[in-house]
């Protein structure tokens, strides 16, 4: 077998050698969990960050509290 022959034979890039690599880095973090919300993109060119998504939603959390405080407050007198 030539040398291109056996090039050609070798089908993974050498930056894909995972021989190195540290088996469950990341486990304890896979077990956490997630929660990744995949935004449509009208939504993320106003939301740039997590942290204005963030921000919104608690926003929206406060005022569906009062509005459901102000409901029960109603609905009682």
């Amino acid at each position: 077998m030539s040398q291109k022959n056996e090039t050609e034979a070798d089908e993974m890039r050498p930056e894909y050698d995972i021989r190195g690599g540290v088996r469950g880095k990341y486990l304890e973090r896979y077990r956490e969990g997630t929660n990744i919300v995949l935004l449509q993109p009208d939504v993320a060119a106003v939301f740039r960050s997590s942290e204005a998504v963030n921000r919104a939603l608690r926003e929206l959390i406060e005022i569906a509290r009062k509005q459901a405080g102000a409901a029960v407050r109603e609905s009682s007198d």
